[in-house]
């Protein structure tokens, strides 16, 4: 006892930080944002130049063209081109629509991100998944895949503009690659009944299958050697562009254009072998020729005679308006980042484009797009400068439509199948899983609900599944934040010593509670005093202070006092106004040492004039 005299007398200099004083009184007043200043920094920014240029990024990078850039972006539009076109033709057959409707919506969103893109590699068109999401409307009518196409590029224009942008951070990266791989398995299983000239009644996953299984005497022998061998050609085709001896740019631009050259081969041999009506292939047929009519997208239809109106075609849709706006801005964007080489994407901007590139679609009967990335990685290899690359990808496409649209008549389904196949094998990212193992395999959990959900159930609520399993992981982390509770001996004096490691917030309040409680229940009798450490708490909410002011009184009747320690001016200023009278809870400005022996030696005078007040009762 008395060598703890002895610290007390040491420290008594510091009893006087114990407690508010005047200069402290307006230190944790409440800070509101000043919204007259917010309008009018606002509305400034509006009017400035680089408003402008931040909108339309074809006004910035239009101004330091060189010509020597144009013969690169006509090289790179020219290369994505021959892979757009059959590509598109095959996903116009993955959507359920006739092929040419796959071409419609390959070209105007090449002109249309001209204006509003801004990564100069990003190539928008249809692509797998999104033919696969609007398959169950396609197939009724064209008219359902054209309204789509309006509604999401609203959608996303709106998004976009309120610079929303920042949504598609609550998708977390096992959630898309679920998504991707779960899309992928579906896309190729649709295609493995083309592949050997059988007819599908069916997209889904396990409905392609089983009538494969089951109708394996259907298959066509001419269309399975097709169909096989052209799968085995672009797989090898595509490490071509590894062989080490050679032209090695020579070897790039054949392997780029391998879907070309394989859909080429197809439709050669076609029609070299269709002789007086036998056709030794399952063709594509009969394409409408010419360029589709400039027109606004309807918002009524024609089914089986009936009229359809707008507010039925709405229902019809159902929460495809939400899930496919959402799809097309996670692949645009995690494209962009993918190959933005060190810049820092503008996610509301390309939400902005991917928008009016979905709007302008619509006027020319095309289905929803979004950025691709097998053509964006394409348009990247063929050294682009420019987003000026999509005019020529754009102007191969209309050329197709105008010139080319008989000689689509002899595409084999098979070919396209072993086209649509390949792309799907590239986007089942088996590497990914392995990355995820090895850094935590917890998140494979969400993945695992979102590929499951996606492939036997929808890719619609099979995303909202991934997307609910990591809230309820961020969710749970909030709700059971990292709290350290020891009991620490400081001098000669026990304490519990509690460390917060995160913000809390109402979900955490009283867990924070419960385990102080808790810990106080087993050590009521060698433990007085409490230090929650908080500098790593950073705000509270009104649950929280009410917690903590609870927690007070609780430790109260337990003999025991609180003491709130390195707490954010912010976050200690909650229970402050709550309740000025606990503003002596926070103490920042003493060492833990100091702080323990005022209290023991604030206590101690307290009991000693206790004492003398007993003493002098009692004389």
């Amino acid at each position: 006892m008395e060598a703890n005299n002895a610290i007390f007398d040491e420290t008594s200099r510091g009893t006087e930080s114990f407690g508010g004083t005047e200069e402290t009184d307006g230190l944790y007043e409440q800070q509101l944002p000043n919204i007259r200043s917010t309008i009018l920094s606002s509305s400034k920014k509006l009017c400035r130049p680089s408003t402008l240029t931040s909108k339309f990024p074809i006004l910035l990078w239009l101004r330091t063209y060189q010509v020597s850039f144009l013969f690169r972006d006509a090289i790179a539009g020219f290369t994505v081109g021959l892979t757009t076109i059959p590509q598109a033709i095959a996903y116009g057959v993955v959507a359920g629509l006739q092929p040419q409707y796959g071409l419609y919506a390959a070209f105007m969103g090449c002109f249309t991100y001209i204006v509003f893109g801004s990564c100069k590699d990003v190539t928008i068109a249809t692509t797998a998944i999104m033919a696969l999401m609007v398959h169950d409307y396609a197939i009724i009518t064209p008219d359902y895949a054209v309204l789509i196409s309006f509604l999401t590029g609203c959608t996303i224009l709106v998004l976009g503009i309120l610079n929303l942008g920042v949504l598609v951070r609550f998708i977390s990266m096992p959630v898309i690659t679920g998504f991707t791989m779960a899309a992928a398995f579906t896309i190729g299983s649709a295609q493995i009944n083309n592949l050997f000239g059988m007819k599908s009644p069916s997209n889904q996953f396990i409905a392609s299958w089983n009538y494969f299984f089951t109708h394996l005497t259907n298959v066509r022998l001419n269309d399975s050697l097709l169909g096989v061998g052209s799968l085995v050609f672009l797989l090898l085709m595509k490490k071509v562009k590894d062989i080490p001896y050679g032209n090695k740019i020579f070897w790039k631009y054949i392997s780029l254009s391998r879907n070309a050259l394989v859909v080429i081969f197809g439709t050669l041999l076609a029609y070299q072998l269709s002789r007086d009506g036998y056709e030794p292939f399952r063709l594509t047929g009969n394409i409408t020729a010419g360029l589709p009519p400039f027109r606004a997208p309807p918002f009524s239809t024609i089914v089986d005679g009936e009229k359809v109106y707008f507010k039925d075609m709405i229902s019809t849709i159902g929460s495809s308006l939400a899930s496919i706006p959402l799809v097309s801005i996670l692949e645009i964007v995690a494209i962009a980042k993918a190959f933005s080489k060190g810049k820092i994407v503008d996610a509301s901007q390309e939400m902005i484009a991917l928008g009016m590139c979905n709007i302008m679609g619509s006027f020319v009967s095309a289905m929803p797009v979004t950025g691709s990335f097998t053509r964006t990685a394409v348009n990247n290899a063929s050294g682009v400068k420019t987003p000026l690359g999509g005019a020529v990808t754009g102007a191969m496409v209309l050329m197709a439509l105008a010139f080319l649209t008989q000689t689509f008549y002899y595409i084999p389904k098979a070919t396209l199948a072993s086209v649509i196949i390949a792309a799907m094998i590239s986007l089942v990212e088996l590497e990914r899983l392995v990355d995820i193992w090895k850094s935590k395999r917890m998140d494979l959990f969400p993945f695992a609900v979102t590929f499951v959900t996606c492939l036997f159930w929808s890719l619609e609520y099979g995303i909202i599944c991934g997307v609910i399993v990591n809230i309820s992981f961020i969710l749970y982390r909030s709700a059971r934040p990292q709290i350290y509770l020891e009991k620490r001996k400081v001098y000669n004096f026990d304490i519990c010593f509690v460390e917060v490691k995160q913000r809390l917030d109402f979900a955490s309040a009283e867990y924070l509670k419960e385990r102080v409680v808790k810990f106080m229940s087993g050590n009521r009798y060698d433990i007085s005093l409490i230090v929650i450490k908080g500098d790593e708490i950073n705000s509270i909410d009104y649950t929280v202070a009410m917690n903590i002011i609870s927690l007070k009184e609780d430790l109260e009747m337990l003999s025991c006092d609180l003491i709130c320690w390195q707490w954010n001016i912010c976050a200690a200023g909650v229970v402050c106004r709550l309740n000025g009278d606990l503003c002596c809870l926070f103490k920042n400005d003493q060492s833990i040492e100091e702080l323990v022996n005022n209290y023991y030696l604030n206590l101690q005078r307290k009991n000693e004039a206790s004492i003398e007040s007993v003493c002098t009762n009692g004389t």
